[in-house]
């Protein structure tokens, strides 16, 4: 397809997300159901199913952010930019939602979009998810139960003195989806313009902590960068061929509980930059009215551009 047509078609799913959001009811935190919207460039990763999984692939939207659960299919969608914007620099973007859902709007095409609109070439991962109750409304109640706030599933995110109230699960469907994006990304580098030497991985609470944990147990992804927001903060074991890690995180987050990772990243020699706001909480995305974090974004490119990952290598 070429480039042309893929703005297009991007253009087009857009609008159509943009509509569907104005047609939906109020943005609060009820779950609506929503018809799955066209994903005119998701690319199968051809990773495999979901074992024991009940139901197939259904949406819902809550607080105006269309969401995804029950993913059995994993894909990768291509944001490209503009060819006179171009850097060569990519970005695997993964959204959240505790691997029970992904916040397919807020952590995943709309920080798509921004990257592109900088130049970089975007990548939302839908990776495959735990099972979830099939029907909506068992889905509602289990979303409401009473229950304490959760520390992350993986090795990434424990924390030194808080129990985990989530089972220790295994990720290994969603690290082979996440290697099969860089796999795919490198082998159709030329196609899309990306350096392969730069490209990185940002993700969002789950999704950080599945780039957290491909950073530290992937060994065929060669991360040059990596975004964990809103994250885990647990100190963790960093390689020594870890990449430059960029941090966010607010004070009135439920993860916030410290700065392990930022000191296991700092200790280990690796380049870390950590931004903690005033307020902000959990899910903010690109960020949310009134809040000190929404600057963040600005914060990363920004953090990109000094150390040089927008910029290609002389003789590129």
């Amino acid at each position: 397809m070429s480039s042309k047509l893929e703005n297009l078609t991007k253009s087009i799913f857009l609008i159509i997300l943009l509509i569907c959001s104005k047609s939906t009811p109020a943005q609060d935190g009820t779950i609506y159901p929503l018809e799955a919207p066209e994903e005119p460039n998701a690319i199968l990763l051809g990773t495999g199913g979901v074992d024991d999984q009940p139901a197939s692939e259904t949406w819902f939207r809550q607080w105006g952010d269309p969401m995804a659960r029950n993913i059995t299919t994993a894909t990768l969608t291509p944001f490209l930019p503009e060819p006179d914007k171009a850097n060569g620099a990519a970005v695997i973007v993964a959204p959240g939602g505790g691997f029970r859902w992904l916040s397919m709007g807020n952590e995943g095409w709309e920080v798509a979009e921004a990257l592109a609109d900088q130049g970089i070439t975007a990548f939302v991962l839908k990776y495959r998810l735990h099972p979830t109750p099939v029907s909506l409304d068992d889905f509602k109640d289990w979303m409401n139960r009473p229950r304490t706030p959760p520390s992350q599933p993986s090795d990434s995110t424990a924390t030194e003195n808080t129990p985990p109230t989530r089972p220790n699960w295994d990720l290994s469907n969603q690290l082979a989806d996440a290697e099969a994006a860089y796999a795919m990304i490198v082998n159709r580098a030329e196609e899309w313009g990306v350096d392969i030497d730069r490209i990185g991985m940002i993700g969002f609470s789950a999704g950080a902590g599945l780039t957290m944990h491909s950073t530290l147990n992937s060994q065929t992804m060669k991360l040059a960068f990596i975004g964990p927001i809103y994250g885990g903060m647990g100190p963790v074991e960093v390689p020594e061929d870890a990449p430059p890690m960029f941090n966010v995180i607010a004070t009135d987050d439920f993860l916030f509980r410290g700065f392990g990772i930022i000191d296991s990243w700092h200790k280990a020699g690796i380049p870390v930059e950590f931004h903690l706001y005033q307020n902000g909480g959990h899910g903010f995305g690109l960020g949310n009215p009134n809040r000190t974090s929404n600057r963040w974004f600005d914060a990363f490119t920004h953090w990109l551009d000094v150390n040089g990952f927008l910029t290609a290598k002389s003789g590129e």
